[in-house]
């Protein structure tokens, strides 16, 4: 297939970013790289100025020093590249919470570009200080035909109530068309191709619904255990650090209406309305709905795994779950009665984020006598967003031969074959160009944020109500595809995919 080739974005004017917990693993792997890939394609201005605070007590070149080792360890650019990226760079070690470290932050933005974009990458614990501090210190304000705005990484909040404290706190201080709650999982090419695939091809979108969808699965799966973020996910689990934002978040994209335009708040009310959709679960219906486990040990690409429990900073007793599958409806006339199977875990058997959408099976009487009879496979539409991103279709076809045998036959779309590598895998470059530009579209708005929590802790208090012996997570073998348990969710006459 042909490369084609692919747009570049618009140069921007000059900004300051300001990276809160600037030397950070986010900070140094994901989004200093992505501001590199910007300043080096020249979107962003070199007249830009990035200020990382942090509480390490660096100096601005000591600072410097660490971000070009950062960007050549990951190979990015040449080595004056990089020289001349770090520039740009100045450092505040302070506190997040002492208001006159947020007066010498004011001060140290005298003479840079007036556009603010302040990047809290820091732990979600001080970002309530960060909001105070900044609203306090009038550095929220957007002044003399300026912008100023704020990302907040997830997690946003524990749960429905300290969300929603912490959407009141950043409206004291920001408009919500100053804030930008990141996603990085919408910045991923096949998850903004959905729109285009849904709305801007007439072969997809009039079977797009109950009548011709028998169920659509989301899976997100990892072979990695929790690594060094054991004592986080202590506190947080799978259906917090992954069902509450990512899967419901592609839910969203699979099931909205057709927006009026492809504005950020059209697209945004689209999903609200998909999330609301979805009512919260009875106890009766976790337990019927939602199964969760925990990862013991095993073999995973043929090395033995410890298992949860034995991982560092975590309880030898923890009930956290590890994975997460869930059965999910949304109550709306196009998708009344279509399951919507979410499936989440670590140390699973290959590490792959897809969604498939799986179409009614056909009526076979017309090969009721032959070797087919009982075998066809419904066509399933299939988006991979990793590890390697692009589209394909599944169907039936005639195998070679006199008889008439249908054999599924799939075809593939991939972002490197028609794109080239240009295309890239990356999800934060895109996401900061936008926070920059201040386009919302593949952000999170404040009532979306908190209709996921809404359905997420329905399912919490539904684990903290079975006294039944269910508050303990089901145990499965790393290296397998979950709980056993799980199975049971799509029905008898479907299956989770595993290929």
């Amino acid at each position: 297939m042909a490369k084609r080739s692919v747009a570049t974005a618009p140069s921007l004017g000059p900004a300051a970013v300001i990276l809160f917990g600037a030397t950070g693993d986010l900070a140094r792997r994901k989004l200093l790289p992505a501001l590199f890939g910007l300043w080096r394609s020249r979107t962003l201005a070199p007249e830009s100025r990035i200020v990382g605070f942090a509480s390490e007590p660096y100096d601005a070149d000591a600072y410097r020093r660490l971000v070009e080792d950062a960007l050549g360890q990951e190979a990015l650019g040449t080595t004056e590249e990089r020289t001349l990226f770090c520039r740009l760079l100045t450092y505040l070690g302070g506190d997040f919470a002492v208001p006159a470290d947020y007066a010498r932050l004011q001060a140290d933005l005298e003479g840079a570009p007036p556009d603010r974009l302040f990047y809290l990458a820091a732990p979600p614990p001080t970002y309530p200080a960060i909001v105070e501090r900044l609203g306090a210190q009038g550095l929220a304000r957007s002044v003399s035909g300026a912008v100023t705005r704020i990302v907040i990484e997830k997690p946003f909040g524990s749960d429905l109530p300290s969300a929603q404290q912490l959407n009141r706190r950043l409206h004291r201080h920001f408009r919500e068309e100053q804030i930008f709650r990141i996603d990085h999982y919408l910045g991923k090419e096949t998850v903004q191709n959905l729109l285009v695939l849904r709305f801007a091809n007439t072969l997809l979108e009039p079977v797009w619904n109950r009548n011709y969808v028998s169920q659509v699965q989301i899976t997100a799966a990892e072979t990695l255990g929790v690594e060094h973020r054991g004592v986080y996910y202590q506190g947080a689990g799978a259906l917090r650090d992954m069902v509450q934002n990512h899967l419901l978040q592609l839910l969203a994209l699979v099931a909205m209406e057709p927006p009026v335009a492809f504005r950020a708040d059209d697209v945004r009310d689209q999903k609200v309305a998909v999330l609301r959709s979805i009512h919260p679960l009875t106890p009766y219906q976790v337990h019927s709905q939602v199964v969760r486990g925990q990862y013991a040990s095993g073999i995973v690409a043929g090395q033995p795994v410890c298992g949860y429990r034995q991982e560092p900073g975590v309880d030898p007793a923890s009930r956290v779950e590890t994975f997460v599958a869930a059965r999910l409806f949304v109550d709306n006339w196009r998708w009344a009665g279509v399951p919507f199977l979410l499936r989440t875990g670590k140390r699973l058997a290959r590490r792959t984020t897809e969604i498939a959408v799986e179409f009614q099976r056909p009526p076979q009487t017309l090969f009721a006598d032959t070797m087919a009879q009982g075998k066809l496979e419904p066509n399933t539409l299939v988006m991979r967003i990793q590890p390697q991103e692009g589209i394909f279709l599944r169907f039936g076809a005639k195998a070679p031969g006199q008889d008439i045998r249908v054999v599924p036959v799939e075809m593939d779309f991939g972002y490197g074959d028609s794109f080239g590598a240009t295309t890239g895998g990356e999800a934060y470059p895109r996401l900061v160009l936008d926070a920059l530009r201040g386009d919302a579209t593949l952000f999170i708005r404040a009532d979306e944020a908190e209709a996921a929590w809404r359905l997420v802790d329905s399912i919490r208090a539904g684990w903290d109500a079975d006294r039944g012996g269910g508050r303990e997570p089901a145990s499965y073998v790393a290296g397998s595809w979950g709980p056993a348990a799980a199975g049971r969710l799509p029905g008898r006459r479907h299956r989770w995919r595993q290929d």
